[in-house]
């Protein structure tokens, strides 16, 4: 079975080194989508691990045609909608992807992750970014070994590689009382622990191959509803937002740095918190009418307890921001995937996905 996999792999991958990634509705743009990241964009990751980081059951999943699937959402992630836009089918997971469903790239991406390895550390089990990466050698080495280094590295520097992470090194590190990391840093030290630590773990998905690189910056996580809940106000934390803004700032520069010292490097940078400040001031331009609570939840603004098995969610989801506590509904993902996709600088930065996927790119 494994030999008839790496045949079919092998083939595709010879077609694809041949011919330029091309754009236009049913086709492919590139060759595969690689995804690093956390819960907002795991899609199954932790579905087997002892954690309790999961999001594999009802109603998680209530809009999704596969239903529960481990994606912390009532349908798609961004990263699903980004897929169907780049011409590919969503991407599996590395946990259950086997034979052909791996042709197109596979999703790293796990609940609790930080780019710190402790960071998550009170989930238990979860995959940080780090052996995250470790998971991506492994597949390429298994590909490497039947189509060659030289096709391999022409075929995987023009496949697109989503990194998303950060949000739980501030969540579920930095903000937890349990960790030392506040006591022991300030708000820009620990940005630059971050990133520097982050620098080291792209340039790592660099000298593996990868070229074409989309990375997310993180919200404004003191509006989510876990964040709202602990106001007695119900209003945003603008102490949690202010703490998050020198990591976007960082990682701006962090792009510009790695854009000037590793040839052929291409990166696009979405800016979140600036598509959420958008998406709340224009909320019902975009048939959105509920932009402070979760639909599935409990307590104050739905955000005390996150989702839980088989509750019944809000019936308006389509008028929501929040799905539950952390993350977004469907319908905010599939905004945020178009605006990464097609947007102009205002939210990404310097070129958007579809851009970036039609570069011609030198592999070194």
């Amino acid at each position: 079975m494994a030999q008839f996999w790496f045949s079919i792999l092998l083939a595709f991958f010879m077609v694809l080194t041949a011919v330029s990634g091309q754009g236009g509705r049913g086709r492919e743009m590139v060759p595969a989508m690689f995804i690093f990241g956390d819960s907002l964009i795991d899609n199954g990751n932790n579905n087997n691990l002892p954690s309790f980081a999961k999001a594999n059951y009802f109603p998680y999943g209530i809009d999704f045609n596969g239903g529960p699937t481990g994606r912390f959402s009532n349908g798609y992630t961004m990263v699903d909608g980004i897929a169907e836009l780049l011409g590919l089918p969503l991407i599996p997971a590395y946990s259950e992807a086997s034979g052909d469903q791996m042709l197109h790239g596979v999703n790293y991406a796990s609940a609790a992750a930080g780019i710190l390895d402790i960071t998550g550390r009170n989930f238990v089990g979860r995959i940080p970014f780090d052996q995250q990466i470790r998971n991506f050698q492994t597949t390429l080495d298994q590909i490497t070994a039947n189509l060659g280094a030289d096709n391999m590295a022409r075929a995987i520097g023009r496949c697109i590689i989503f990194v998303g992470m950060g949000s739980n090194d501030y969540l579920n590190n930095y903000l937890m009382p349990n960790y030392p990391t506040r006591g022991q840093y300030n708000g820009q030290q620990y940005a630059d622990l971050l990133v520097d630590k982050y620098a080291q773990q792209l340039t790592s998905l660099y000298n593996l191959g990868a070229r074409k690189f989309v990375v997310a910056g993180l919200g404004l996580m003191g509006c989510i509803p876990s964040i709202l809940a602990q106001s007695p106000a119900g209003g945003c934390s603008e102490e949690v937002n202010q703490l998050v803004l020198p990591f976007n700032a960082n990682v701006k520069t962090m792009i510009n740095s790695l854009s000037a010292n590793l040839p052929g490097i291409k990166f696009t940078y979405i800016d979140v918190a600036h598509m959420f400040q958008d998406i709340v001031a224009n909320a019902r331009s975009y048939g959105l009418t509920v932009v402070n609570r979760g639909c599935c939840g409990i307590g104050r603004n739905r955000g005390q307890i996150t989702c839980l098995p088989f509750q019944t969610p809000c019936p308006n989801r389509e008028q929501y921001v929040f799905w539950d506590a952390f993350h977004p509904t469907e319908k905010v993902n599939v905004i945020m995937a178009r605006k990464a996709f097609s947007g102009d600088r205002t939210f990404i930065y310097p070129v958007n996905i579809e851009q970036l996927a039609n570069l011609d790119n030198e592999t070194n």
